[in-house]
């Protein structure tokens, strides 16, 4: 032990020789408060404070299509099990087949559901259903347009984890995400697009 961790923690010590113990509590919140409407919206505001962009629609091909469009996005990598009502005409929608990481680049985005989605945290989880496909197709494309059902959103993230139990899937290989990629240097300089999509697009149904 060096002299001065030494000296720092003699002086601790002294300071609280006497002092009755203090309990810690362990405790955390496993269930939340919130209702439905209500743990959509916290959704809503969390996952739009990561810079992602976050729609409540009623028509899922409708709104993929606005969003491609607006990002002049005309080619997108989707898993097989993605859902008919979810695959716009106007846009090319190809399956994934196995493609590689430069495939998977040509690419103008990805168009995925989701296993379980996070209020608290705004926070998607992919467990690589048959809607969500594999982990790459998410991680390379610079656009990833993310379908989440009201339904699908619990408020805690220990919610989250019993959610996957439930399913079935607290073995498989889970990702969460929360916004779009990002990382910053030493001062702070914020680059996304790094570890994944710098594009988030969240549409709530």
């Amino acid at each position: 032990m060096t002299d001065a961790r030494a000296e720092l923690l003699g002086r601790i010590r002294s300071a609280t020789r006497g002092a009755p113990p203090v309990a810690i509590s362990t405790e955390f919140r496993s269930r939340g408060t919130l209702d439905p409407s209500m743990r959509v919206a916290r959704f809503c505001e969390r996952v739009g404070d990561y810079r992602a962009e976050v729609r409540s629609v009623t028509d899922v091909a409708e709104a993929v299509l606005a969003a491609a469009r607006e990002r002049a996005a005309t080619r997108f990598v989707v898993p097989a099990g993605l859902p008919h009502a979810w695959r716009p005409a106007a846009i090319e929608l190809v399956d994934d087949a196995g493609f590689s990481p430069t495939e998977l680049d040509r690419m103008d985005g990805v168009i995925t559901g989701c296993t379980v989605a996070i209020a608290e945290t705004g926070t998607i989880v992919l467990s690589g259903g048959a809607h969500e496909g594999r982990r790459a197709i998410t991680l390379v494309p610079d656009l990833h347009i993310c379908v989440v059902d009201e339904a699908q959103i619990v408020e805690l993230v220990p919610e989250a984890f019993l959610r996957l139990a439930e399913l079935g899937m607290q073995t498989r290989p889970i990702t969460f995400i929360s916004g779009p990629s990002a990382t910053s240097d030493i001062e702070l300089s914020r680059v996304e697009g790094v570890h994944g999509p710098r594009d988030l697009v969240v549409l709530v149904c």
